[in-house]
């Protein structure tokens, strides 16, 4: 069974907190060296490390303290990485008050970190790095060795990108029953790939019967190209689910049967706060089957039914079941076949979503009348959101006044996407407006909108001067050649963030200037013609007249 090849993704985005860069975490070594071995309240009590000690001590504890913050982030509830800092700054700050207390009064012995912090046991196993290929029972015996060894701490595991055969299947499986009262989070992403149907099956068998009854918060069985079978072959492990948080069906060839068979097999989702159903051929009467998962999801806050394939009909069913998840934080829904009235539907559920954070509704179809009504409804909801994607949606300058309304009420906004849409420089200008006061601002997506030089100035103007600005994308537009220099002026001192122009048309301009010049030509033309056309008829009325008079004489 040949795992379907995801189509190419647009970019996404999503702020993140954790991990730390490079940068900061050497900062934060070096902020700890000098805590330890400069005058300091803590030092003067009990006593302070030679430079050469505290810097060695500093990086031991920035270590410990990351892998313990970054073992948190990993089952973060929240998902973007805040609690994890905190734990991160708590754990340096205790260890170093630890490192000092432990410090002995005579300077003859060095004081060791693993006094202070006991070892950090492994619980992610993960065989997914390195070359994509078949695992076959050989290596899987030598590979699987760690899940076997007595006491150990693993929770999670992730065995993507390795695609088992049956013999494989076959140690994995009693490997895994062993273990899964221990495990928290399962990934079988992409495990069967390049095998055959009834192979495939039978290794999805066997991994299900031996989790079966596991007590998971996390599966990804993404990318297996699942189809009805596939999920059915699943179905001990799916059934036995009681707690599970998240759940993932991405690229798995979901279609109405599927979608109704995991409906059936996934009976437990009061828990489930992530659901991701991206690039499957669902259709509007699988839509319904996800509907109902949905309805039975309150808690959900991350949803995903993204190049689905859906239709009005089946837009429209789902777009009302989200009305019922009013924890929600995250939406996508991009690259369906929506149109204008599901654009109405949804605008009743965002009302209810007070905690939405980000929104992905490029490529729905909802031109002017969708996406006036939801730029209306999110205007007077969600005040924390953070992304609003709604490119590709044929939305022309009318609307343009309700979404810059919508964008202005967004202060926290970091990333606009409103490409490929006819807003022109009427619509672009008036979006620069609105976002004049954003500080937080990021990235602004105006590609194919066909602006010209006027339109493009004002935005580039608009995001430069902002700290954290970082990319502003205008490409795919009319602008002239004039105008590209001047974009190129404007951000001379920091050219990484103005996006590439190699697909701008800087003759698209012109043209559409000698079209309206040869249009209001036509025009002059015209009236000429039917003001000659209207006296020659005076002239042929008046001769007509002066025929049929009488000869006074």
């Amino acid at each position: 069974m040949d795992a379907t090849t995801a189509n190419s993704q647009r970019r996404s985005f999503s702020i993140k907190l954790w991990p730390p860069s490079e940068n900061t975490r050497k900062m934060l070594v070096e902020r700890m060296t000098n805590n330890l071995s400069s005058p300091t309240i803590f030092t003067r009590k009990y006593r302070s490390l030679s430079k050469e000690e505290a810097a060695k001590n500093a990086e031991e504890i920035e270590d410990a303290a990351f892998t313990i913050a970054n073992q948190h982030y990993e089952k973060e509830p929240d998902g973007d990485g805040s609690s994890a800092v905190q734990l991160y700054a708590r754990e340096c700050s205790k260890l170093i008050l630890e490192i000092l207390k432990k410090i002995p009064k005579s300077e003859d012995k060095e004081i060791s970190i693993s006094e202070v912090v006991p070892t950090v046991q492994e619980t992610f196993f993960d065989i997914s790095k390195g070359k994509r290929a078949f695992i076959e029972a050989e290596e899987a015996q030598e590979l699987l060795k760690p899940l076997k060894e007595p006491g150990n701490s693993y929770s999670k595991i992730c065995f993507s990108n390795r695609s088992f055969g049956i013999d494989a299947a076959r140690i994995a499986g009693p490997i895994l029953a062993a273990l899964k009262d221990q495990l928290k989070e399962v990934d079988l992403s992409d495990f069967v790939a390049g095998r055959n149907e009834a192979e495939a099956l039978d290794v999805m068998n066997i991994f299900s019967e031996a989790l079966e009854g596991s007590n998971l918060k996390f599966l990804n069985l993404s990318d297996n190209a699942l189809g009805e079978k596939g999920v059915r072959a699943f179905g001990k492990l799916l059934q036995s689910q009681t707690n599970l948080e998240e759940l993932f069906l991405m690229n798995d060839g979901i279609s109405q049967e599927a979608a109704n068979a995991v409906s059936e097999l996934v009976p437990s989702t009061e828990k489930l706060k992530v659901l991701h159903f991206h690039n499957n051929m669902t259709g509007d009467e699988g839509a319904v089957a996800i509907a109902e998962i949905v309805k039975r999801s309150p808690l959900l806050e991350d949803f995903r039914c993204s190049s689905t394939r859906v239709g009005s009909e089946g837009g429209s069913v789902l777009c009302e079941a989200l009305g019922m998840c009013s924890h929600l934080k995250k939406l996508d829904l991009r690259d369906n076949m929506f149109g204008p009235e599901v654009g109405l539907v949804l605008c009743k559920a965002l009302s209810k979503h007070e905690n939405l954070t980000e929104i992905y509704l490029s490529y729905l179809n909802l031109e002017d009348e969708g996406a006036i009504a939801i730029a209306n409804t999110l205007k007077d909801s969600s005040p924390s959101l953070v992304v609003l994607e709604m490119a590709g949606n044929d939305i022309t300058a009318d609307a343009a006044s309700a979404i810059a309304s919508c964008i202005a009420a967004k202060q926290l906004l970091a990333k606009l996407s409103l490409g490929e849409n006819e807003l022109k420089d009427e619509g672009a200008i008036q979006i620069a407006k609105a976002l004049e006061g954003h500080s937080h601002l990021i990235e602004v997506d105006m590609n194919s909108n066909a602006l010209r030089r006027a339109g493009a100035r004002v935005l580039a103007q608009t995001v430069l001067h902002k700290d954290e600005f970082k990319l502003l994308n205008v490409n795919g537009n009319v602008i002239s050649e004039e105008g590209v220099d001047e974009l190129k002026e404007i951000f001379k001192k920091s050219p990484e963030m103005l996006a590439s122009l190699e697909e701008n048309d800087p003759e698209g301009e012109d043209e559409d200037d000698e079209e309206d010049e040869e249009k209001e030509s036509r025009d002059e033309v015209k009236d000429v013609e039917d003001e000659l056309e209207s006296k020659l008829k005076n002239l042929d009325v008046k001769q007509e007249a002066i025929l049929d008079t009488p000869d006074s004489n």
